[in-house]
Formats: C-alpha cells, sequence, structure tokens
C-alpha cells in the first residue's frame, strides 16, 4: 500500500471515528423533549402529592372532638 492510501485510511477511521462519538455524545433530541415532559408530569405529580400529606398531617395534628367528625372531614375531602 502506497503512503497516500495510507493515510487516505487513517484519515478516514479518524472521520468516522469522530463522528461516532459525536452522535453518541450528544443528546438526542427526542430524548430531551420526552425528559422534558417527563419531569413535567413528575413534577405536577408530586406537588399533588406534597398537597396531600399537608392535608393528612392537618387532620392528624388538629384535635378533633369524635372521630365520627374526622370521618366526616375525610369524606369532604375526597369530594
Amino acid at each position: 500500500m502506497s503512503f497516500g492510501a495510507t493515510l487516505v485510511a487513517i484519515v478516514a477511521i479518524l472521520a468516522w471515528a469522530s463522528l461516532r462519538h459525536r452522535r453518541h455524545a450528544a443528546p438526542n433530541e427526542d430524548q430531551a423533549g420526552a425528559d422534558r415532559v417527563a419531569n413535567a408530569a413528575l413534577a405536577r405529580e408530586v406537588a399533588g402529592l406534597r398537597e396531600r400529606v399537608e392535608v393528612l398531617e392537618r387532620i392528624l395534628t388538629d384535635r378533633r372532638d369524635s372521630s365520627s367528625s374526622l370521618a366526616r372531614e375525610i369524606e369532604a375531602l375526597r369530594d
């Protein structure tokens, strides 16, 4: 093999390796969009769960006269 052919082969291998590295190193646009959607959904779920925990904490920490009033209040909160 001549020096020119060897040089062309080396450059081609380096170009291929560079393109392959860029493709795997760069975040995929579709994946990034899906991650943003998933993160937004998780943030909404966490906000809802925090609200539920606050309600439960309020129920547990407030003094109640009887368990029947507690049951009525729980049913009212479900609506």
